[in-house]
């Protein structure tokens, strides 16, 4: 496919998970891709060597989003490397094994913060100074800011505050032709989802799909693709959530 053949991708957190599959899906749709990864050296070489197996082009660059100037510092990197910036993807995302009010430490919830809201409103600020006309912004969320359970109050917060993010810069880009979109995911099988909740909990939830299975990461990715292509031009503002039906 070469949908996205000359443009240039940032994707946070593309070393596992849903961030690889989506730098994946955009390298075989045409895009030279940069992502970023906290610390697995390994994993990151491994998603460039299987998207260049494929003919695809994907340079990872390590950025621990806890860090403060770590995002600006990754986008300064990628625009050096790609020449340009046509698509950025905020995936990646720090949580913690769910922690009641009473327990959550300041620390805790300051990294959570910024990891996932702070970090991608400088990737989104720095878009918004050099991106390209026609760009599109993609911001990954979750299911649990309409659907909250107990124990995820900062996780929830980091991704209610992104989801506005995504809002408003729609609306101050849109003069642009760049569109500014959210997918929130549902239960989908990755590391994080397993590292967070009981093995119980995971083997009860297929059930509450209608299509009776747990997400994969390239089911997220596909509406990615979508969103950063030519075909979802008239969506902006949206949050689109890629649950398998589980609300």
């Amino acid at each position: 496919m070469t949908a996205l053949k000359g443009k240039s991708a940032v994707v946070t957190g593309g070393s596992r998970g849903i961030g690889r599959a989506v730098v994946e899906r955009l390298a075989r749709d045409g895009a030279r891709v940069v992502f970023s990864y906290a610390s697995n050296a390994a994993a990151a070489e491994d998603v460039e060597r299987t998207v260049g197996l494929a003919g695809g082009e994907a340079r990872g660059v390590a950025a621990d989003f806890t860090e403060q100037g770590a995002a600006e510092r990754l986008m300064e990197t990628a625009m050096t490397l790609l020449g340009g910036l046509d698509i950025l993807v905020n995936n990646a995302a720090l949580a913690f094994t769910p922690t009641p009010f009473a327990q959550l430490t300041d620390e805790q919830f300051d990294q959570v913060m910024g990891t996932n809201a702070r970090s991608p409103f400088h990737t989104m600020r720095y878009a918004a100074r050099h991106m390209g006309d026609g760009g599109r912004i993609i911001n990954i969320s979750t299911l649990n800011t309409v659907r909250p359970s107990p124990g995820i109050a900062a996780y929830a917060a980091s991704k209610g505050a992104l989801e506005q993010l995504t809002a408003v810069a729609a609306m101050e880009l849109g003069a642009r032709g760049i569109t500014v979109n959210t997918v929130s995911p549902g239960a989908t099988d990755t590391e994080l989802l397993r590292g967070t909740n009981p093995a119980a909990a995971l083997e009860r939830l297929p059930a509450r799909t209608p299509l009776r299975r747990l997400g994969e990461p390239a089911d997220v990715a596909d509406v990615v693709a979508f969103l950063a292509g030519p075909d979802g031009r008239w969506l902006t503002a949206q949050n689109v959530r890629a649950t398998g039906g589980l609300a």
